[in-house]
């Protein structure tokens, strides 16, 4: 029995560790971080959550990442107190939620499109599951749902 019960726990946290993996975007995929790239386009087949990683490649001095708040994003501009970083490769945690807003502060490389702005949320949305057209359907996915979760936390609390 015990060792039944050790399966159904690894499962378990196997798992719900398999939800909480974080994400390494590369920005601009295999592109990376340059000029003539829609970096606009590009968020939007992503989603940024805390624990997540981005990774600035570029060509250094060519480039480099400028940190700023929204309104010098918009504008463009490079306050004293802006992050700057010329690493080349450059890794950042998405450590908290909210917004965060990039651009290259080289040149009038900002101003032709070499920035990007992200929201970080605290977790991922659920993925959207296709509706039954049926009732029948319907609750039987709520059954299979609440079923999921149950024993999920089951395995959890025989973890602990």
């Amino acid at each position: 029995m015990a060792s039944k019960q050790m399966l159904v726990a690894v499962f378990a946290v196997a798992f719900l560790l398999g939800l909480a993996v974080a994400t390494e975007h590369l920005v601009g995929d295999d592109k990376g971080w340059t000029l003539n790239f829609n970096y606009t386009a590009w968020t939007e087949t992503k989603q940024f959550v805390v624990g997540d990683t981005l990774v600035f490649k570029y060509g250094s001095p060519a480039h480099n990442l400028v940190e700023v708040g929204g309104p010098d994003f918009a504008a463009c501009t490079q306050t004293a107190g802006a992050v700057v970083r010329t690493s080349g490769e450059d890794r950042l945690a998405l450590d908290t939620a909210g917004r965060r807003w990039f651009f290259c502060g080289v040149g009038p490389h900002c101003k032709s499109g070499m920035k990007l702005k992200i929201t970080v949320l605290d977790t991922a949305a659920p993925t959207p599951q296709p509706a039954p057209t049926n009732p029948a359907g319907k609750l039987q996915a709520r059954i299979g749902e609440t079923a999921a979760a149950v024993t999920v936390l089951a395995a959890a609390m025989l973890v602990l």
